[in-house]
């Protein structure tokens, strides 16, 4: 109800015995009880009261059913008519989706007539420079094994 286990309930009680003694614990839970009758009896009231009046004005609950039905039936149209029908990231999705595999199919056929330029020889070179080879890497932690 309010998230509180057997054992938090069980803490809580005890608390309470030791705070108000033995012989007050039984009075104050039949109080809390007459206040939760009311509580409960209060409700009922008001909601018998909002229903009468509702009666009185003509509305009854498969009227009022009606009236909310409506309403978010215009509020689904409406908001169909602005989005459209199509999900407008469709678009945006398809063309980022087509040039992954373009760049997948570019790395995976790698074309043989590549001409490369100086500055990109240079970037190789760096970056081999700084990374282990494959050697020295199947030392470390083993062969190394490639999947397809």
């Amino acid at each position: 109800m309010f998230g509180i286990g057997g054992g938090e309930l069980i803490f809580i009680l005890f608390i309470v015995l030791m705070l108000f003694g033995a012989d007050k614990v039984p009075e104050m839970a039949r109080t809390m009880g007459k206040a939760m009758a009311q509580l409960k009896n209060a409700t009922n009231d008001i909601k018998n009261e909002i229903q009468k009046g509702a009666e009185e004005n003509g509305f009854d609950q498969k009227m009022l059913d009606n009236l909310t039905g409506n309403i978010t039936s215009e509020i689904n149209k409406t908001k169909a008519s602005l989005l459209g029908d199509s999900n407008p990231l469709q678009g945006i999705s398809d063309n980022f989706s087509s040039e992954v595999d373009k760049v997948k199919s570019s790395i995976v056929n790698e074309p043989s007539t590549q001409t490369v330029t100086e500055s990109e020889n240079s970037k190789e070179n760096s970056i081999s420079e700084t990374t282990p080879k494959t050697n020295e890497i199947e030392e470390i932690t083993g062969p190394i094994k490639r999947t397809k």
